[in-house]
């Protein structure tokens, strides 16, 4: 006998009947409460997940962001450093002497009476 058997009689009454609807209610009931757990745990885990994926993009973003100003900075250090240059060029430029030892070291250009001897630049071969 690996199964028990069943001793006890089942009255048919209008009782069993209301407590058999009760019983099965209480069911039904328990597994509408274990849906809509189900229902909201995963609603809950799609809405931190997505969450969560907006702000890894959110930190990847700003993270390029900090690197584009970064060297966007360091372009404008090297900028103004170079108008920095110009403009004292353009200040030397404004002086005649300045001009004249360009003209005589770049063009050859020379006064009256002056030779021009160029020099090779590089090294003798002895």
């Amino acid at each position: 006998m690996t199964r028990k058997e069943r001793k006890i009689a089942r009255i048919n009454s209008t009782y069993m009947e209301k407590y058999d609807a009760h019983v099965a209610r209480q069911r039904k009931k328990k597994k509408r409460l274990y849906r809509r757990l189900v229902l909201f745990a995963v609603i809950v885990v799609i809405t931190l997940g997505s969450l969560t994926m907006y702000h890894v993009k959110q930190r990847t973003l700003y993270a390029q962001k900090q690197e584009e100003y970064q060297q966007l900075e360091t372009e404008l250090a090297s900028l103004k450093e170079k108008e920095k240059s110009l403009k004292q060029e353009v200040e030397l430029l404004k002086d005649e002497d300045y001009v004249l030892q360009i003209a005589k070291t770049n063009y050859f250009f020379t006064e009256e009476g002056e030779i021009i001897f160029k020099l090779p630049e590089e090294d003798p071969s002895y």
